[in-house]
């Protein structure tokens, strides 16, 4: 008998609300292409105090969704190989797959203690099989906790988007939902953006003795180091900090940063499919091999300016995903201090409590992921995807601890 909290009820198909046009392929763009071993979830935690959710067969949920869908006909659509071999997207309106869920917890107890093991179990994914034709790349799971709590778990394969579209996506769903104009449509195009190969990912290969856990530091703590480090970098932003802060405690020579390129190639956050940058910085530690904060926060501001070549994807170095992207939100229903992530409400009142982000199958030196939080400002979320062994030494590593950030979902929750 399992001891799982979550509990699988019933899954259906949902469909756009019009017909796709009959023969419509999208072809993915190299960069696409490459995030073939990858995928995503992001998970959007509600209160529901306004009882927006009640059910879904028969919910304007379900309704507003098959009217978002219809601006995102690759999300319905099913993965397959174009005339070059390449990957593309047949978009035949096969549908979205959802599942429902309820959870034995109230919202509270489950932020409080799930780790992440069972976090995932908020997210409904299998992998793409051989042949991917009957195979939904783009999932739903949508999860009732005791009491009334909402968590919707989004997936897709990276092959899709990256995680500012699925940001941009969500939000519109509810927009969608409240009668509302959609701040950031879907853009589906062909834009030419950097990447040195036309060739496919690799196969994705197994990960093995990796562990996660996320710390949420705040406005105050960010502000108050950055204000110590201001005549050594005086523009450095949240991510450069954290990204110095964690580069100089793991202590990797290498770091691959990864950024968003939609500005600077004019596209909107709406736009469906993966547009960013890789690239590798080094930085050689001084006596005693230790590397000083202000030095690695400055080498990463620096190189973020830079307009470097895309050297690849997620790889054998530790990679750093940037998302302050999603703090540049300049519409009516968002501040300068607010983000997208946190921008989807399903009524008046509600945001999202906490939003979780996930790519998996990242091999190699692991995985940093800083995100914009919930109290917004300076105040960041970060999830790390590291070996085992190096993240056991990492959450009681003195200098993050210095900055007193709160763990949840942790590898190591009890």
């Amino acid at each position: 008998m399992s001891n799982s909290r979550v509990t699988l009820n019933s899954k259906l198909t949902v469909v756009s609300s019009k017909p796709v046009s009959s023969g419509m392929v999208h072809a993915l763009s190299p960069l696409d292409r490459a995030m073939g071993s990858h995928t995503l979830h992001v998970i959007f935690y509600y209160e529901n105090e306004d009882k927006w959710f009640e059910s879904f067969d028969l919910d304007p949920l379900r309704e507003s969704l098959c009217e978002v869908l219809t601006l995102s006909p690759t999300l319905t659509g099913r993965l397959g190989r174009g005339p070059d071999g390449g990957w593309e997207v047949k978009c035949n309106d096969a549908g979205v797959r959802v599942i429902k869920a309820t959870v034995d917890a109230t919202l509270n107890e489950w932020l409080r203690s799930a780790s992440a093991s069972e976090e995932k179990l908020l997210t409904a994914w299998d992998d793409m099989p051989h042949d991917p034709t009957t195979w939904p790349p783009f999932r739903i799971q949508i999860n009732s906790f005791e009491g009334g709590g909402v968590a919707i778990g989004v997936s897709c394969s990276h092959m899709l988007g990256d995680l500012t579209f699925l940001a941009s996506f969500f939000k519109s769903w509810s927009q969608v939902y409240r009668h509302v104009p959609i701040t950031h449509p879907t853009l589906l195009a062909n834009p030419s953006l950097p990447f040195p190969s036309d060739s496919d990912a690799p196969s994705p290969t197994k990960e093995t003795n990796m562990a996660t856990a996320t710390f949420k530091f705040s406005a105050s703590a960010i502000k108050h180091r950055l204000a110590s480090l201001a005549d050594t970098c005086p523009d450095a932003t949240p991510f450069d900090l954290l990204a110095g802060l964690f580069w100089t405690r793991i202590k990797t020579k290498l770091i691959t940063l990864c950024s968003d390129l939609r500005s600077d190639h004019s596209l909107p956050f709406g736009y469906l499919g993966n547009a960013l940058r890789f690239s590798t910085l080094s930085l050689d530690a001084g006596e005693g091999g230790e590397v000083e904060l202000g030095d690695a926060v400055s080498a990463v501001h620096r190189h973020l300016e830079s307009e470097g070549e895309n050297s690849g994807v997620y790889g054998a170095q530790l990679t750093c995903v940037c998302m302050e992207q999603l703090m540049l939100v300049d519409d009516d229903e968002s501040s300068s201090s607010s983000s997208l992530l946190y921008a989807a409400s399903f009524s008046d009142k509600e945001k999202p409590v906490h939003v979780s982000c996930r790519v998996e199958n990242v091999e190699g030196g692991g995985l940093i992921l800083v995100m914009p939080s919930r109290e917004g400002g300076f105040s960041r979320t970060v999830t790390l995807r590291l070996p085992e062994d190096q993240l056991s030494t990492l959450i009681k590593d003195q200098s993050i601890c210095d900055f007193h950030p709160h763990m949840l979902f942790s590898s190591y929750t009890n």
